[in-house]
């Protein structure tokens, strides 16, 4: 994965090497999410197979308080990462709710 730490940079990096970087990022994401839509279709089956219902508050506020904890640890915007687990939440409840 690519170094976070952008003080350690050249300052002859190129403007061409770090769009490169950003696409090698933007792929590693899509990748992830992915294999989290994956394990989610995963869960959904075997919250179907249980009888168990697709929405679980308690799961999606450990998911959430997961994200903001990991967003300060990165210091990332807290209410950004939260907004996109929201997202990828919401997402992965309809999709359950479609293949039910």
């Amino acid at each position: 994965m690519a170094d976070n730490n952008t003080d350690d940079r050249d300052d002859d990096v190129s403007l061409d090497e770090l769009r490169k970087e950003i696409a090698t990022i933007d792929r590693e994401l899509v990748e992830l999410i992915a294999q989290r839509t994956y394990v989610a279709q995963t869960i959904a089956s075997v919250k179907a197979e249980q009888g168990l219902p697709t929405t679980d508050e308690d799961q999606e506020q450990a998911v959430m308080d997961r994200a903001a904890e990991n967003a300060d640890r990165f210091d990332v915007d807290a209410n950004l990462v939260k907004a996109i687990f929201r997202l990828l939440i919401e997402l992965n409840k309809v999709e359950q709710r479609e293949n039910r």
